[in-house]
């Protein structure tokens, strides 16, 4: 028997109708469509409204399509790992409400947070359990309704961030397609730049830390953009120095979706054109844990059987990773 490698086998995504441009912010803060664009690479981000609706609903919605998509019985799901900083309660978490309403009754569960990278951690989590041979279904998914975390008063953050998310199933593959390697960094003494200021059990909520807006991002720009552009760029290039893999063998780029430069910066380092690099940063923002499944299922049809994929990230924490995979089927 050869060895067992987990890989993705469907993909799917969902994102709420409700828009808002780059010119719905013009009215709410001081800024402007060429400034943000310029600045970020984006020009619109879907936002969830409606009352009761929650991180949960966009997840379950990415997973009930997922199940469809693979012709995949909910019963026979192992595991499901959901990768969110918006999750719908303290407790209980989010991955076991999703499970319950997408009915994955033999499924255990749980939530994983790494700010941005979230969801390419849940990806090298999950793939330990199909490498042993102890599961043969596991979805992870990556969502976020970063709306709920949002000033819309401060222009710093409200341009950045939209919400959306997207799930991916997957299974034992011995044929050499799946997850090759990953290689993931934390650094803990980047949480002054970017974080929540209250709502944990260092600051619970009081009417003070409500008035005060502090359970709102809080993101000091340069100092996480300079992090940003350094880590993600170096471990992307370590990552293929470690496979010995060269540019011409990197057929897509798939980063997190928080700024364009940054993303420029990484495949520039990896000596990648752009014609390689999967970018939606322009229609979502940034989704924090939903940027790299919502590029992988917007480019899935483009996607063949046997394509070298990088999946890299970086997010508050500070975190950042990569993954090598080789992609497992061809689009149907």
């Amino acid at each position: 028997m050869g060895k067992i490698n987990a890989a993705i086998t469907g993909i799917q995504g969902n994102v709420p109708n409700d828009l808002l441009t780059n010119k719905d912010l013009e009215k709410l803060v001081d800024t402007n469509d060429e400034w943000i664009f310029s600045r970020t690479g984006i020009k619109e981000r879907h936002i969830q409204k409606g009352e009761g609706l929650a991180t949960s609903d966009m997840a379950a919605e990415a997973v009930k399509g997922l199940l469809e998509k693979t012709n995949t019985d909910p019963l026979d799901i192992d595991l499901l790992i959901c990768a969110t900083v918006t999750p719908d309660f303290v407790f209980p978490a989010t991955g076991n409400v999703v499970s319950d309403k997408v009915g994955l009754k033999n499924a255990w569960s749980f939530d994983l947070n790494a700010a941005c990278s979230g969801f390419i951690y849940a990806l090298s989590v999950g793939s330990q359990f199909i490498e042993t041979g102890k599961y043969k279904k596991v979805i992870v998914v990556g969502a976020d309704k970063m709306s709920s975390i949002i000033d819309y008063t401060d222009r710093t953050t409200c341009i950045i961030f939209g919400d959306g998310g997207g799930a991916v199933l997957l299974e034992p593959n011995e044929e050499g397609y799946g997850i090759i390697d990953s290689i993931m960094h934390a650094d803990g003494s980047g949480r002054e730049y970017l974080h929540q200021k209250a709502g944990g059990s260092l600051k619970p909520a009081s009417h003070e830390t409500v008035d005060a807006k502090e359970h709102f991002v809080y993101q000091e720009g340069k100092s996480v953009f300079k992090f940003a552009v350094s880590n993600m760029a170096d471990v992307s290039a370590k990552i293929m120095e470690q496979n010995n893999l060269k540019s011409e063998d990197v057929d897509w780029l798939v980063p997190h979706q928080a700024n364009l430069r940054i993303i420029d910066a990484t495949s520039r380092r990896m000596g990648l054109d752009s014609s390689k690099v999967m970018i939606n940063i322009q229609n979502y923002g940034n989704t924090t844990n939903g940027t790299i499944p919502l590029c992988l299922w917007e480019w899935e049809n483009k996607l063949k059987k046997g394509d070298t994929l990088i999946l890299s990230a970086f997010g508050g924490g500070f975190t950042w990773g990569a993954i090598y995979l080789k992609w497992a089927y061809d689009p149907s």
